[in-house]
C-alpha cells in the first residue's frame, strides 16, 4: 500500500469486522484514518486499539439522506485532505425464506444493506472530487451471483449493490474519483466465526488488504466497476505472492550451502511443490446453521407436488 502524506482514509463501518480490519490495516501503513461509526463506544475502543495511530473518530450515520449529508459537513469542517473511502456497511443478518417474510422484510434489508452505499456516495464523492484523485471501494457481500440459501434477501441486496456500484462507477466519471466494489464471494473469516469459518474463507485481514490495494494512487490502468476477490487472490499457494491467508513455506534443506552459478533467475525456477493437503475438518466443527439450513433443503426439494416448470438456479 501506497499512502499520500498527510491524506486521511474515511472509513464506513469502522467498527465492524472488515471496517475494522481495514482501520488496522491503515494505522500499520502510517496511514491517517477518519474511523466512522455509529456506536461512539466502540469507535472509543478501536481509539485505544492504536494509542499511537493518527485516527480520528466520528459517530454518525449514512442511513439516511439527511445523516449522510451531515457527515459529509463534518468532514468539510475538519479541513483535512482526504485520500479515499472504504465502505463497510451492512445491517443485520437474518435467516429465513424470503416467501415467508411480510413484505416490510425486503424493504429493510434494503434499507439497511443498500441504501445507505447510496446515500454515503451521493454526498462523499463530491467532497472526494475536491482532493484530486482519489478512490472509493465498497465491500459486498456473498450471493450476489446465485441464491444463497436461507438468505435469499441478504442475496438481493448483494446484487443490487453490485449493480449500484457499476452505476456509481459510471457516473464518478465526471469527477477524479474511482468508484469499484470488492466482491467477496464468501463468508469472511474474523476472530468472531474463527472455530467455524471454513478454511476457504478469506480473512478479514486481508480482504483489508485488498481494499487499500485498490486505493493505491500509483494505480493508472483503467479502473473495473466490481473486481472480484477470488480473481485478484491465485487459487492455491503461489510461491512468489504475498498470499495474506496461508504461511509461507519452509526452506529446503541441502547438505551444503548453494553458489550463486547453482541458482537459477527466478523467472526460471521450477514451481515449488504444493503443500500438504488440509486434513478434513472434524463434523462436529461444522456449523450448525448450515447442517440446518441443508436439512431445510432437502426437505423442501422433497416435498409433495414439485413445480416442473420451475426453472432452477444454475449451479
Amino acid at each position: 500500500m501506497t499512502i499520500v502524506p498527510r491524506h486521511s482514509l474515511v472509513v464506513l463501518g469502522a467498527t465492524g469486522a472488515i471496517g475494522g480490519a481495514v482501520v488496522d490495516a491503515a494505522c500499520k501503513a502510517g496511514q491517517p484514518v477518519i474511523a466512522i461509526a455509529r456506536d461512539a463506544g466502540a469507535l472509543s475502543a478501536l481509539r485505544e486499539r492504536h494509542p499511537d495511530a493518527d485516527i480520528t473518530p466520528i459517530d454518525a450515520s449514512v442511513a439516511s439522506d439527511g445523516e449522510a449529508a451531515s457527515l459529509a459537513q463534518r468532514l468539510r469542517d475538519l479541513d483535512r485532505p482526504l485520500s479515499g473511502v472504504v465502505a463497510a456497511i451492512r445491517g443485520s443478518i437474518e435467516r429465513g425464506r424470503l416467501i415467508d417474510q411480510p413484505e416490510e422484510f425486503l424493504r429493510r434489508r434494503l434499507d439497511e444493506d443498500l441504501l445507505p452505499h447510496l446515500f454515503a456516495a451521493r454526498h462523499l464523492l463530491p467532497l472526494l472530487a475536491g482532493h484530486g484523485h482519489a478512490g472509493y471501494v465498497l465491500i459486498g457481500g456473498p450471493g450476489a451471483e446465485h441464491p444463497w440459501a436461507g438468505y435469499g434477501h441478504y442475496s438481493i441486496g448483494a446484487a443490487a449493490l453490485r449493480m449500484l456500484a457499476r452505476v456509481l462507477h459510471d457516473e464518478a466519471r465526471a469527477f477524479p474519483v474511482r468508484v469499484q466494489l470488492l466482491a467477496i464471494d464468501s463468508p469472511a473469516r474474523t476472530d468472531a466465526n474463527a472455530r467455524h469459518a471454513c478454511n476457504a474463507w478469506p480473512s478479514a485481514d486481508s480482504i483489508a488488504h485488498r481494499a487499500l490495494e485498490m486505493l493505491d494512487p500509483r494505480e493508472r490502468r483503467p479502473a473495473q466497476a466490481v473486481v472480484s476477490y477470488a480473481a485478484a487472490q491465485p487459487l492455491g499457494f503461489d510461491p512468489w505472492s504475498d498470499d495474506l491467508d496461508h504461511p509461507a513455506p519452509p526452506a529446503p534443506r541441502h547438505s551444503a550451502p548453494l553458489r550463486a552459478s547453482h541458482v537459477a533467475p527466478r523467472r526460471d525456477r521450477p514451481p515449488l511443490p504444493m503443500p500438504p493437503q488440509e486434513p478434513e475438518r472434524q463434523r462436529d466443527l461444522l456449523p450448525a446453521r448450515c447442517l440446518q439450513d441443508a436439512r431445510t433443503l432437502l426437505d423442501q426439494l422433497g416435498g409433495p407436488h414439485p413445480k416442473s416448470n420451475q426453472e432452477t438456479s444454475p449451479r
